[in-house]
């Protein structure tokens, strides 16, 4: 198949952030298929504003348009830059022969140059839903007025456009089929498991501790992900201020950035943890992260307390079952009732940090709780989150979607 695969903000993994495009895109192309991946260069790693700059990525080829884009943009002026990608790759895609359009949100402005580019070249789109929008911004308030409706329009317009849906938990399924769309031709591909970068030997998780001297044979919490708004980071520096009159010795790092950093910096700053319980680090490449993991004796993924956030299928929380540690979540959901039903980790109380914080001391004393939950963290990934079957479950559905048109 000729597959064009839109997405405004794909990474490659020494960019740091989420890659599951580029996996699945050179999956797909390891499988025979021409796979031209049309995105931004949000980065302004490749070439001027405005162009667009053509690199070759692992068997598939990648288009670059120059426009920034960042998590620290406030909501108008990310709205910009989602409608001028939208006109830039509507082109671009249309430009390219293609047997399927493959097209990836957020944001769900996404959908209108794949509807577009799959009109002029006659085949079908299937559209990937990452988050349920519109049901999240206008939770958060970032869509007042008539803005709501004008995006719940939208997201129909997508749906109904498309010849399949593909979503990332079973929640955002849901959210899909109360919209009408058939149920029959929504397939669930959640984010996966990469063993292939975050599958370390333990010797790697000794070196990040024998070179960090704040660190050192200490237990380790590490949250690795963005810092915005949704994320409630916040909660990650109330845990460290809570244990660090009873466990001083625990440490946490939070590795990222996003639009609330300088916030839960100042937070941590003011509760008297930053540079002594909590540390703060810089993005970091995918094999980085990984060796931190290797180092960490439990992860965390915090959302905010707003239980539309419950169908997400954070990157944070596969990479912690592909390194083979326990992962802590503040949120109700799916990822919970897998922790529940796996003992794969922990689901803490969504506010109170002191009740969060009694928890994790518990099990981090607990070695026979850490080895089991880290043998289920990595049992879990293997059995239903492994990128290669995913992958092979996407090009099916990309498959049957070309071969039906």
């Amino acid at each position: 198949m000729r597959i064009t695969y839109l997405h405004q903000y794909a990474n490659l993994p020494e960019h740091g952030g989420s890659t599951r495009s580029y996996e699945m895109a050179r999956r797909l192309a390891a499988a025979g298929h021409q796979v031209n991946l049309v995105t931004s260069d949000h980065r302004r790693l490749h070439g001027s504003p405005g162009r667009w700059t053509v690199t070759e990525q692992a068997g598939f080829t990648a288009h670059w348009f120059g426009l920034a884009y960042a998590n620290q943009m406030g909501y108008a002026a990310r709205a910009a830059a989602f409608v001028r990608f939208a006109a830039a790759s509507a082109a671009r895609a249309a430009a390219l022969p293609a047997d399927v359009i493959f097209a990836t949100s957020t944001p769900l402005t996404i959908a209108l140059p794949g509807v577009w580019a799959a009109r002029r070249q006659g085949c079908p789109m299937v559209f990937e839903v990452r988050d349920l929008w519109p049901d999240v911004p206008i939770a958060l308030g970032a869509l007042p007025g008539p803005l709501g409706p004008a995006a719940g329009l939208l997201e129909r317009f997508a749906y109904r456009s498309s010849a399949r849906v593909v979503a990332l938990s079973p929640g955002m399924r849901d959210g899909v089929t109360a919209t009408g769309y058939p149920s029959e031709r929504v397939t669930v591909v959640p984010n996966s498991c990469d063993f292939d970068v975050f599958g370390l030997p333990p010797e790697a998780g000794h070196a990040i501790r024998s070179g960090t001297p704040w660190l050192g044979g200490r237990p380790l919490v590490v949250y690795a992900g963005a810092l915005g708004k949704v994320n409630g980071v916040s909660y990650v520096v109330r845990l460290a201020q809570q244990m660090s009159a009873s466990r001083p010795d625990v440490r946490f790092a939070v590795i990222g950035d996003g639009r609330e950093e300088a916030m839960v910096r100042d937070l941590a700053r003011q509760a008297h943890v930053l540079g002594t319980s909590l540390h703060m680090l810089p993005p970091m490449p995918k094999p980085e992260v990984a060796r931190w993991l290797s180092a960490s004796t439990l992860t965390m993924s915090t959302v905010i307390d707003v239980p539309q956030l419950w169908p997400n299928s954070a990157n944070k929380f596969f990479d912690s079952l592909a390194a083979g540690r326990p992962i802590a979540i503040n949120h109700g959901g799916w990822q919970a009732d897998l922790l529940a039903e796996t003992g794969a980790g922990l689901v803490l109380h969504p506010t109170d940090a002191a009740a969060g914080a009694a928890v994790l001391a518990g099990v981090l004393d607990d070695q026979d709780w850490l080895t089991a939950a880290s043998r289920a963290a990595s049992d879990l990934g293997r059995r239903r989150f492994s990128r290669d079957a995913l992958a092979a479950d996407l090009e099916r559905v990309l498959r049957d979607a070309a071969d039906r048109a």
